[in-house]
């Protein structure tokens, strides 16, 4: 009776703020993840096991984001954020008495005391203070996949040189077997932004960027690394190609479509959403190819939109009604069109049949689509979701608990059953090959969030010092000077920090514009002054007080991936 699989695919990314600002904007990015989000369905997952229920989530971290929850200063940090919530929960209750508020109100004071203690709890004793550790190990006995992501994020598409590109996935790749003890097997490219081969130009006049160059397309680069999957678009996969046909598989003979060998018409290549394909630029197969999971979108919005789908529930908790001072939430929905003075109180008990009747709603909708597509087709086929991980818990406070439903309920579907992606491609065995168009998951699923008339001007600034970045590369990478390569690495990391994706989202947005240009302007300004103080250091074999005082404050406070080598920005 089963038709096909269930793919839940997790993104978990955020960018680097420890020791750059905490509220409103910085390291309350990081607490409020982990305490929303992370821990919760750390949690969800664990009790599926206690249940003899597989969760089969795939989950990508990003390593920058591995690299801040694993840092010693995080413990510390998450620590006193819990300790400092519980104590606005108790002087919150203790007001609302005061004030005669209503009883409920009073109850949900203490509501958040018991639950950041929990969090904390959880923390410091069911996961040893260290998420990445309870992932791993959850990994380990298979119960969930986790997938890499581009190093600090950065736009593929749009990044000027092969070199940045191949960090990116290379520095990647090291620092998943650094935390996860093997090496991927598939990635989150940020955005989901893609680029295929072709004769490559910049958007703007920079030399020598703003001169057709061919390039190789992102899949090559994946394959390089033996990644052997990431996410795609829907739009994408419908405005894509067909290349041909493997055979024999896994010794992957290949025929293009116009060969005699082919056994398909090109008409039969569905393009559908719910089929796994190999990705290449043309029919030179022979660079190299990844498989691409496409985002099933009708179903997908059920869960993202907040005016639509399931978070906007009246009875679930209201993301933006906070109490001035503890910045705590007692409000619920009540209804998404109205004014904050009409929010009603939160009942957390309000909420679970509306999460049992959402999950099954949700889990029809997976099954009548793949039971549709083999009566149809006669295909067992592939249902990818792909989602912010930080959606399931801050954005929507019940998502951790909808997803438990969800993966409970499948697993006594007869008809769908959820897996990893890696497992759903041995069960399916892709054979057909596509070339993808360039774009992203973003509007216009194309470059528009982070190419922009308000955001360009930061990749004039990307591009001209990855021009300085490849002079000095050329002349330093080879020093007998320990301090001028141990400068070198840092402007190398600063430029990978500087090429975030973030900076130019938040821009768009203008959800935090002013510290994503402060942010941005940092790591320039600190990746220039270190390239000045290797020629410094190469003229006078000399560094003052000042300067080493600068290098070694930097080091501190921008010092992920102490792996990072110098030699890996080389094409």
């Amino acid at each position: 009776m089963q038709t096909g699989n269930y793919v839940l695919v997790l993104h978990t990314h955020l960018p680097w703020v420890l020791h750059h600002g905490s509220w409103p904007h910085g390291e309350d990015w990081l607490t409020e993840a982990a305490a929303e989000c992370y821990i919760p369905l750390l949690n969800v997952f664990n009790d599926l096991l206690d249940h003899g229920i597989l969760p089969k989530v795939t989950i990508d971290i990003s390593p920058i984001l591995c690299e801040q929850l694993e840092h010693p200063d995080f413990k510390i940090i998450f620590e006193k954020y819990c300790n400092d919530k519980i104590l606005s929960a108790i002087n919150d209750e203790r007001n609302f008495t005061d004030w005669g508020y209503d009883p409920h109100h009073i109850w949900l004071a203490n509501y958040w005391q018991n639950w950041y203690k929990d969090r904390l709890n959880d923390f410091v004793h069911k996961y040893d203070s260290s998420i990445i550790k309870g992932l791993r190990k959850l990994q380990e006995e298979g119960a969930i996949e986790i997938m890499t992501c581009g190093l600090t994020h950065g736009y593929l598409p749009l990044l000027p040189t092969d070199n940045s590109v191949d960090l990116q996935v290379h520095a990647a790749a090291v620092n998943y077997k650094k935390h996860f003890g093997r090496d991927p097997k598939g990635i989150w490219l940020p955005e989901c932004a893609y680029r295929p081969t072709y004769d490559w130009h910049s958007m703007l006049p920079i030399y020598p960027y703003n001169e057709p160059k061919l390039r190789p397309g992102i899949e090559q680069i994946l394959s390089k690394y033996n990644i052997d999957y990431f996410i795609t678009d829907e739009d994408l996969l419908k405005r894509s190609g067909a290349i041909g046909q493997y055979q024999d598989f896994p010794d992957k003979t290949f025929y293009p479509v116009y060969s005699d060998q082919f056994i398909k018409n090109q008409n039969d290549f569905s393009k559908s959403p719910l089929e796994i394909y190999h990705i290449s630029s043309s029919d030179r197969v022979e660079y190299g190819t990844a498989m691409a999971f496409t985002r099933y979108h009708d179903i997908s919005m059920q869960v993202w939109s907040g005016l639509m789908g399931y978070p906007g529930e009246p009875d679930y908790l209201d993301f933006h009604k906070k109490h001035l001072g503890s910045m705590l939430r007692y409000w619920r929905v009540t209804d998404t069109k109205s004014d904050m003075m009409y929010k009603t109180l939160y009942h957390p008990d309000w909420t679970k049949d509306k999460i049992d009747k959402q999950s099954n709603h949700f889990i029809h909708h997976i099954e009548n689509s793949l039971n549709w597509n083999n009566r149809n087709y006669q295909k067992f086929g592939t249902l990818c979701t792909p989602f912010d991980t930080e959606l399931f818990g801050h954005w929507w406070f019940e998502g951790p608990e909808f997803i438990k439903a969800v993966l409970k309920g499948i697993s006594n579907s007869p008809y769908v059953k959820a897996v990893t992606c890696s497992e759903q491609i041995v069960k399916t065995k892709p054979s057909e090959i596509v070339s993808l168009p360039e774009g992203s998951w973003g509007k216009n699923n194309n470059h528009d969030v982070w190419m922009n008339e308000d955001n360009k001007w930061t990749w004039e600034v990307i591009y001209n010092n990855e021009n300085r970045f490849k002079e000095y590369h050329q002349k330093y990478a080879g020093s007998s000077e320990p301090l001028i390569i141990d400068m070198m690495t840092q402007a190398l990391r600063e430029l990978a920090l500087l090429e975030s994706s973030d900076w130019q989202f938040l821009i768009f947005t203008e959800s935090a514009k002013d510290y994503a240009e402060q942010r941005f302007s940092y790591h320039h300004s600190d990746f220039n002054k270190l390239l000045d103080m290797c020629d410094k250091m190469n003229e006078t074999r000399n560094l003052s007080i000042n300067d080493i005082h600068f290098f070694e404050s930097t080091k501190l406070r921008n010092c992920p991936f102490q792996e990072l080598n110098l030699d890996w920005w080389k094409h």
